[in-house]
């Protein structure tokens, strides 16, 4: 049986229909995973690395690897999306060891300023991300993650729930505490 075109079964995003397709090797399934995850994922990523170039290329190797994985994905209750978030934070967790190994890499500027923008918000903007990103580093792992899931990715409580494999109560204490100490930390200065 052929599987139907993709942008039949995107507009609502089924998605069992699109990972099935993705699964027998539709390239316009394996697209419309890419489409459907790429922003929260990059979002997500750069989050937790704070630096767009590296936020790149890691976001292109968890698709690699999305892609790579799809055909002996099973079912098991949970969202594609939770094992899309799984593969990004070990992929995320894997940069990052390798980064410490090898010494990291000098960071060069986000982005380069159009001359139209107003310099002042654009350079607090990025003093303000820093001050934030710096104090949460200073955070538990686990509520480091939840953080970045749902507010680096915009993930929802059950889904940040189903990517770390935590219970919707725990996820919601942990960004709690998280926000608390955030405050404490940032509200310092």
């Amino acid at each position: 049986m052929a599987n139907p075109p993709v942008d039949e079964l995107v507009p609502g995003f089924d998605e069992f229909a699109v990972v099935e397709a993705a699964r027998s090797g539709a390239h316009d399934a394996l697209s419309a995973l890419y489409e459907h995850y790429f922003p929260k994922v990059y979002r997500y990523v750069a989050a937790r690395l704070g630096n767009s170039e590296d936020a790149e290329d890691v976001t292109e190797e968890i698709f690699l690897r999305v892609i790579h994985s799809v055909g002996s994905f099973s079912w098991r209750g949970l969202p594609v999306g939770a094992w899309v978030c799984r593969i990004a934070r070990n992929e995320v967790v894997s940069h990052v060891r390798r980064q410490k190994t090898r010494g990291g890499t000098a960071q060069l500027s986000d982005s380069i300023a159009d001359s139209r923008q107003d310099h002042v918000a654009l350079v607090e903007t990025q003093l303000t991300m820093e001050e934030v990103r710096r104090a949460a580093e200073k955070l538990p792992e686990a509520q480091r993650q939840v953080i970045a899931l749902r507010f680096g990715s915009g993930l929802s409580v059950s889904e940040t729930a189903q990517a770390l494999g935590k219970t919707e109560n725990n996820v919601k204490v942990l960004q709690h505490k998280a926000i608390a100490r955030l405050q404490q930390l940032v509200g310092r200065r």
